[in-house]
């Protein structure tokens, strides 16, 4: 199993979570978050200056079997992508053991 975190826009939310329904990917957790990025300098929008070097973000986090990990990457990435700088970052890593609490079910069926 692996656990896919991916830190997106905000504003590509709704298109990353229907492009994740559609492959299948029914579960996930997301957060809220705020960020640091490269950018030094602010935006001036209506005579007002903005810092832009808190960056506001949507954090996900997605446990998946092995077999669906390009799959959901790939869809996250045409997701999310602008082409902009700060469309996001995604982090992979392995997951030991899942447990679904209701059932005792472990493994990948504690996942589905």
């Amino acid at each position: 199993m692996k656990k896919i975190e991916a830190i997106i826009r905000k504003s590509q939310f709704d298109d990353v979570k229907k492009a994740l329904h559609n492959i299948e990917v029914n579960f996930f957790s997301y957060w809220d978050v705020t960020g640091v990025g490269n950018e030094k300098q602010g935006h001036v929008y209506r005579g007002i200056s903005y810092s832009t070097t808190d960056i506001q973000r949507r954090y996900l986090s997605i446990v998946i079997s092995d077999e669906f990990l390009e799959k959901t990457i790939q869809t996250i990435l045409d997701s999310a992508y602008t082409g902009g700088v700060g469309d996001g970052k995604i982090f992979v890593s392995e997951v030991i053991e899942a447990y679904r609490i209701r059932t005792k079910e472990n493994g990948n069926a504690g996942i589905n």
